[in-house]
Protein backbone atom coordinates (compact mmCIF):
# COMPACT_ATOMS: atom_id res chain seq x y z
CA UNK A 1 0.00 0.00 0.00
CA UNK A 2 1.08 3.52 -1.02
CA UNK A 3 1.91 5.55 1.56
CA UNK A 4 0.10 9.18 1.74
CA UNK A 5 1.94 12.12 1.64
CA UNK A 6 0.48 12.89 5.32
CA UNK A 7 1.38 10.24 6.77
CA UNK A 8 5.16 10.22 5.71
CA UNK A 9 6.86 11.46 9.68
CA UNK A 10 8.44 15.34 9.59
CA UNK A 11 12.45 14.87 8.78
CA UNK A 12 14.95 17.03 9.89
CA UNK A 13 18.64 17.96 8.82
CA UNK A 14 18.06 16.69 5.28
CA UNK A 15 20.40 17.61 2.16
CA UNK A 16 19.54 20.67 0.90
CA UNK A 17 21.24 21.89 -2.20
CA UNK A 18 24.13 24.41 -1.87
CA UNK A 19 22.60 28.23 -1.91
CA UNK A 20 24.71 31.25 -3.20
CA UNK A 21 25.64 33.56 -0.45
CA UNK A 22 23.71 36.85 -0.42
CA UNK A 23 26.70 38.72 -0.94
CA UNK A 24 28.46 36.25 -3.89
CA UNK A 25 29.39 37.44 -7.10
CA UNK A 26 28.76 35.18 -9.50
CA UNK A 27 31.12 34.55 -12.73
CA UNK A 28 30.00 32.41 -16.16
CA UNK A 29 32.96 32.56 -17.86
CA UNK A 30 32.41 31.84 -21.50
CA UNK A 31 35.10 31.05 -23.79
CA UNK A 32 34.60 32.56 -27.23
CA UNK A 33 33.80 30.95 -30.39
CA UNK A 34 36.37 28.80 -32.50
CA UNK A 35 38.04 31.33 -34.77
CA UNK A 36 39.45 31.37 -38.51
CA UNK A 37 41.82 29.22 -39.34
CA UNK A 38 45.15 30.00 -41.10
CA UNK A 39 45.54 29.91 -44.96
CA UNK A 40 48.61 29.09 -45.48
CA UNK A 41 52.12 28.89 -43.93
CA UNK A 42 52.55 32.65 -44.42
CA UNK A 43 48.94 33.46 -43.10
CA UNK A 44 49.02 35.90 -40.04
CA UNK A 45 46.66 36.93 -37.58
CA UNK A 46 46.04 40.65 -37.44
CA UNK A 47 47.20 42.03 -34.06
CA UNK A 48 45.76 44.17 -31.64
CA UNK A 49 47.87 45.92 -29.34
CA UNK A 50 50.23 42.64 -29.98
CA UNK A 51 47.83 40.09 -30.10
CA UNK A 52 46.77 38.01 -31.96
CA UNK A 53 43.26 38.87 -32.62
CA UNK A 54 41.16 37.13 -35.43
CA UNK A 55 37.42 36.74 -36.29
CA UNK A 56 35.16 33.60 -35.68
CA UNK A 57 35.00 31.39 -38.26
CA UNK A 58 31.49 30.41 -39.37
CA UNK A 59 31.57 27.20 -36.74
CA UNK A 60 32.17 29.91 -33.84
CA UNK A 61 29.25 31.86 -34.70
CA UNK A 62 26.91 29.14 -34.70
CA UNK A 63 28.76 27.90 -31.29
CA UNK A 64 28.18 31.80 -29.93
CA UNK A 65 24.02 31.77 -30.77
CA UNK A 66 23.87 28.45 -29.49
CA UNK A 67 25.31 29.41 -26.12
CA UNK A 68 23.27 32.50 -26.30
CA UNK A 69 20.32 30.93 -26.13
CA UNK A 70 21.16 28.39 -23.03
CA UNK A 71 21.91 32.21 -21.27
CA UNK A 72 19.17 34.30 -22.59
CA UNK A 73 16.68 32.40 -19.96
CA UNK A 74 19.43 33.16 -17.01
CA UNK A 75 19.03 36.71 -14.53
CA UNK A 76 22.29 38.43 -15.69
CA UNK A 77 23.50 41.84 -14.35
CA UNK A 78 26.54 42.39 -16.45
CA UNK A 79 28.68 41.26 -19.53
CA UNK A 80 32.43 41.73 -20.09
CA UNK A 81 34.13 40.99 -23.13
CA UNK A 82 37.79 41.49 -23.71
CA UNK A 83 39.92 43.71 -25.74
CA UNK A 84 39.81 41.16 -28.82
CA UNK A 85 37.19 40.68 -31.54
CA UNK A 86 36.25 37.17 -31.03
CA UNK A 87 34.79 38.15 -27.15
CA UNK A 88 32.89 40.86 -28.81
CA UNK A 89 31.70 38.17 -31.76
CA UNK A 90 30.75 35.37 -29.53
CA UNK A 91 28.85 37.87 -26.97
CA UNK A 92 26.60 39.60 -30.04
CA UNK A 93 23.84 36.61 -29.31
CA UNK A 94 23.85 37.38 -26.12
CA UNK A 95 24.02 41.05 -25.88
CA UNK A 96 20.99 40.72 -28.48
CA UNK A 97 19.15 38.71 -26.38
CA UNK A 98 19.39 39.99 -22.88
CA UNK A 99 20.03 43.67 -23.67
CA UNK A 100 23.19 44.31 -22.00
CA UNK A 101 25.78 46.83 -23.30
CA UNK A 102 29.28 44.76 -23.09
CA UNK A 103 32.27 46.57 -21.32
CA UNK A 104 35.17 46.14 -22.08
CA UNK A 105 38.10 44.47 -19.31
CA UNK A 106 41.50 44.30 -20.76
CA UNK A 107 42.97 42.77 -17.90
CA UNK A 108 40.91 39.26 -18.65
CA UNK A 109 42.50 39.35 -22.52
CA UNK A 110 44.41 36.03 -23.37
CA UNK A 111 48.05 35.17 -22.55
CA UNK A 112 50.59 36.98 -24.52
CA UNK A 113 52.36 34.56 -26.34
CA UNK A 114 55.48 36.95 -27.20
CA UNK A 115 57.28 35.64 -30.87
CA UNK A 116 54.90 32.77 -31.26
CA UNK A 117 51.26 35.50 -31.60
CA UNK A 118 49.53 35.99 -34.43
CA UNK A 119 48.98 32.56 -35.06
CA UNK A 120 52.55 31.08 -35.11
CA UNK A 121 51.35 29.43 -31.50
CA UNK A 122 49.10 26.91 -33.54
CA UNK A 123 51.78 25.66 -36.12
CA UNK A 124 54.14 24.83 -33.06
CA UNK A 125 51.19 23.15 -31.28
CA UNK A 126 50.77 20.71 -34.30
CA UNK A 127 54.05 20.00 -35.01
CA UNK A 128 54.59 19.27 -31.46
CA UNK A 129 57.19 21.41 -31.11
CA UNK A 130 59.21 20.53 -27.51
CA UNK A 131 58.80 24.60 -25.91
CA UNK A 132 54.94 23.99 -26.56
CA UNK A 133 55.03 20.31 -24.93
CA UNK A 134 57.12 21.73 -21.94
CA UNK A 135 54.81 24.80 -21.28
CA UNK A 136 51.41 22.42 -21.12
CA UNK A 137 53.67 20.22 -18.90
CA UNK A 138 54.57 22.83 -16.48
CA UNK A 139 51.87 25.13 -17.27
CA UNK A 140 54.15 27.85 -17.66
CA UNK A 141 53.38 29.97 -20.66
CA UNK A 142 56.82 31.81 -19.89
CA UNK A 143 58.58 28.67 -21.47
CA UNK A 144 57.47 30.42 -25.02
CA UNK A 145 59.84 33.34 -26.17
CA UNK A 146 59.01 35.95 -25.47
CA UNK A 147 55.76 35.18 -24.20
CA UNK A 148 54.05 36.42 -20.79
CA UNK A 149 54.25 33.87 -17.54
CA UNK A 150 51.45 31.40 -15.89
CA UNK A 151 52.21 34.25 -12.36
CA UNK A 152 51.71 37.03 -14.83
CA UNK A 153 48.36 35.96 -16.37
CA UNK A 154 47.34 34.51 -13.30
CA UNK A 155 47.66 38.04 -11.17
CA UNK A 156 45.53 40.01 -13.99
CA UNK A 157 42.93 37.95 -14.48
CA UNK A 158 42.25 37.32 -10.65
CA UNK A 159 42.89 41.42 -10.27
CA UNK A 160 40.34 42.15 -13.00
CA UNK A 161 37.59 39.13 -11.39
CA UNK A 162 38.54 40.71 -7.68
CA UNK A 163 37.72 44.41 -8.87
CA UNK A 164 34.12 43.43 -10.15
CA UNK A 165 33.39 41.27 -7.65
CA UNK A 166 33.78 44.42 -5.40
CA UNK A 167 31.80 46.39 -7.74
CA UNK A 168 29.21 43.76 -8.06
CA UNK A 169 28.62 42.15 -4.97
CA UNK A 170 25.00 39.79 -5.18
CA UNK A 171 25.17 39.91 -8.63
CA UNK A 172 25.38 37.54 -11.72
CA UNK A 173 27.86 38.28 -14.67
CA UNK A 174 29.09 36.77 -17.79
CA UNK A 175 32.57 37.14 -18.71
CA UNK A 176 33.71 36.08 -22.39
CA UNK A 177 36.99 35.11 -22.38
CA UNK A 178 39.79 33.42 -23.45
CA UNK A 179 40.75 29.43 -23.01
CA UNK A 180 43.96 30.08 -21.41
CA UNK A 181 42.05 32.71 -18.69
CA UNK A 182 39.83 30.00 -17.88
CA UNK A 183 42.20 27.87 -17.31
CA UNK A 184 45.03 29.81 -14.85
CA UNK A 185 41.18 31.42 -13.20
CA UNK A 186 39.94 27.79 -12.72
CA UNK A 187 43.81 26.64 -11.27
CA UNK A 188 43.95 29.84 -8.82
CA UNK A 189 40.57 29.19 -7.51
CA UNK A 190 41.17 25.17 -6.74
CA UNK A 191 44.68 25.03 -6.29
CA UNK A 192 45.10 22.69 -9.04
CA UNK A 193 47.20 24.63 -11.58
CA UNK A 194 47.61 23.44 -14.90
CA UNK A 195 44.37 21.48 -14.56
CA UNK A 196 41.86 23.06 -16.90
CA UNK A 197 43.85 23.58 -20.42
CA UNK A 198 41.45 23.32 -23.27
CA UNK A 199 38.28 24.61 -22.12
CA UNK A 200 35.66 24.01 -25.45
CA UNK A 201 34.70 26.98 -27.65
CA UNK A 202 31.43 28.44 -26.10
CA UNK A 203 31.73 26.40 -22.74
CA UNK A 204 30.48 28.10 -19.94
CA UNK A 205 32.72 27.80 -16.86
CA UNK A 206 30.61 28.81 -13.02
CA UNK A 207 33.52 30.95 -10.26
CA UNK A 208 31.81 31.91 -7.19
CA UNK A 209 33.69 34.57 -4.76
CA UNK A 210 31.96 35.54 -1.61
CA UNK A 211 34.07 37.05 1.83
CA UNK A 212 37.38 36.11 0.43
CA UNK A 213 36.39 32.71 -0.52
CA UNK A 214 36.67 31.21 -4.16
CA UNK A 215 35.14 28.45 -5.34
CA UNK A 216 34.82 26.42 -8.81
CA UNK A 217 31.49 25.26 -9.34
CA UNK A 218 31.69 24.19 -12.42
CA UNK A 219 33.42 23.70 -15.39
CA UNK A 220 33.37 22.99 -19.10
CA UNK A 221 29.42 22.79 -19.25
CA UNK A 222 28.83 22.65 -22.92
CA UNK A 223 25.15 20.79 -22.44
CA UNK A 224 23.75 23.70 -24.77
CA UNK A 225 26.12 22.45 -27.68
CA UNK A 226 24.32 19.15 -27.94
CA UNK A 227 25.89 17.14 -30.49
CA UNK A 228 27.50 19.18 -32.46
CA UNK A 229 30.67 18.60 -33.24
CA UNK A 230 33.36 20.91 -35.07
CA UNK A 231 34.58 19.76 -38.37
CA UNK A 232 38.15 20.82 -37.93
CA UNK A 233 40.07 21.84 -34.68
CA UNK A 234 40.31 25.81 -34.32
Amino acid sequence: MTQSTSEIPAEIHRQTRWAVPANATEFLLVRHGATRGLANDEDRFPLKDGHGDPELHAEGHRQAELVGGRLAIETIDALYVTTLQRTHQTAAPIVKRLGLTPIVEPELREVFLGEWEGGASRRFAMAQDPRWLAALKDAEWGMIPGAETTANLEARCMGALSKIHMERPGQRVICVVHGGVIGVICGAVTGAKGAFQGADNCSISHVVAFDGVWRLRSYNDTAHLGGYTPSTHL
